[in-house]
């Protein structure tokens, strides 16, 4: 007698198991990547005043080098997110992270600014695919009712990466210089990303839709649940979405149903990283400028950073509320905070480092939701597709607001302006947002 396939939905099979051990390694993973994506994307920062010393150069001429990872950052982004809904997140996030990593070693043994701008445009493409990898990767693992939760603790580990390398170089510039500083930056995620290979498993969702056997897909799922009954089971995926099938992930993204959507999540990553580059990068050097001691650049620009933190409250309120609002919530209040950055400056150090570490909570609270929110937004046909070119995009944002910021310091601006102008780019992400929410409600 023949017997009856059961068919298991892998989204339902994710929302009706206990979040498992195997689950949190994929989570210790994914962090681990996103940690040293932001130590690495941020170290160019916090060696910039060393570089000015070293290389006896003019502030303008570090606006190349800063920027160089970024334009790295926005192709690898929007080239290697096609190719991963194609061949696979896995194998693309593991070479990602080779790559940044042994380019960042490399950037150590630079001899001067053309080798160093080189270097560091390759070490962005690996930055660039990275993180749209992973936040796809754990996403696809993830029960619906914490995905957000999940995934902006994850993505946390950008920032905390970028506050940790703050701290790391403060110490180690002092004592052994900044290419010591450099090497291991990248000397870490090198041993990462080998691991990764024998650790990290390929999604479910997307064997499924891309036909692979049953049995693949299976020995992962017993993995996260072995007593569960997957013998004989068919396996699918349903989150069409309302958008129109195709082979082509880049055309689902920019089809009739997703176009205005990506448009304004694009929109807001780019206006989000003008102000988060401009603080990273720039900070240490304003700070130089104000007459404060060398070391606390850094330390400062590091708070800033670890304001991410609070992605994870803002995760945890995603998974109950509306995305779409809290984050535009989150952005109004990131233009306030960064417009009191400038006048705080001359008020005392306390002050300063208050203010600082707010606008941090807020801009990197919202910055983190985003890949959430647009993991959230698209099907697994095209989410890494969808979320690579959103971080892609947003990254020209990066290089905006570091050529932005050199060229009002170039004007001799004051601080109190300079910041107020920085803060008005989250004035228009609660815009974009909000037309979002009107356009699409919470997806």
């Amino acid at each position: 007698m023949q017997s009856t396939q059961r068919v298991i939905n892998i989204q339902d099979f994710l929302n009706g198991s206990r979040f498992s051990g195997y689950q949190w390694m994929i989570f210790i993973v994914c962090f681990l990547v996103a940690f040293f994506d932001g130590m690495d994307t941020a170290a160019i920062g916090y060696i910039a005043p060393s570089l000015l010393d070293d290389w006896g150069i003019e502030k303008k001429e570090l606006a190349p080098v800063l920027s160089a990872a970024l334009f790295g950052l926005a192709i690898g982004a929007v080239s290697f997110g096609p190719v991963a809904d194609k061949i696979g997140r896995k194998v693309v996030l593991t070479f990602s992270v080779f790559l940044f990593s042994a380019m960042c070693v490399a950037s150590a043994y630079a001899q001067d600014l053309t080798q160093m701008s080189i270097l560091r445009f390759i070490t962005g493409l690996g930055l660039g695919a990275a993180m749209p990898n992973a936040v796809t990767l754990l996403t696809e693992f993830c029960p619906a009712h914490k995905r957000a939760t999940i995934v902006n603790t994850m993505y946390c580990g950008f920032p905390i990466g970028a506050a940790a390398g703050g701290f790391f170089a403060s110490w180690l510039i002092p004592e052994y210089g900044w290419r010591t500083a450099l090497f291991w930056c990248g000397m870490l995620p090198l041993i990462l990303s080998f691991i990764m290979i024998f650790l990290l498993p390929r999604s479910p969702s997307y064997l499924v839709v891309k036909k692979k056997p049953a049995e693949e897909v299976r020995k992962i799922l017993r993995r996260i649940n072995p007593s569960a009954a997957l013998d004989n089971a068919v396996f699918v995926v349903d989150e069409n979405k309302g958008a129109q099938q195709t082979e082509n992930p880049m055309a689902m993204v920019m089809g009739r149903h997703f176009r205005t959507g990506s448009v304004l999540l694009w929109a807001s990553y780019f206006l989000g990283l003008i102000i988060f580059y401009a603080m990273i990068n720039w900070m240490p050097v304003i700070f130089k400028e104000a007459q404060m001691p060398p070391e606390l650049g850094p330390k400062i620009s590091g708070l800033f950073a670890l304001g991410g933190l609070g992605a994870i409250a803002n995760g945890y309120l995603m998974d109950k509320f509306n995305g779409n609002k809290l984050i535009a919530f989150m952005s109004l209040m990131t233009a306030v905070s960064v417009a009191f950055i400038g006048w705080s400056i001359g008020q005392g150090l306390g002050l300063l480092i208050a203010v600082v570490l707010i606008a941090g909570v807020f801009q990197n609270t919202a910055q983190s939701s985003l890949p959430a929110l647009a993991a959230k937004f698209y099907p697994t046909e095209c989410r890494t597709t969808g979320v690579s070119w959103m971080l892609g995009i947003g990254r020209f944002g990066a290089i905006a607001g570091t050529f932005l910021t050199g060229q009002l310091l170039a004007w001799q601006l004051d601080f109190v302006t300079i910041f107020i102008i920085l803060a008005l780019p989250s004035l228009l992400m609660v815009f974009c947002l909000m037309m979002k929410q009107k356009l699409y409600g919470d997806s």
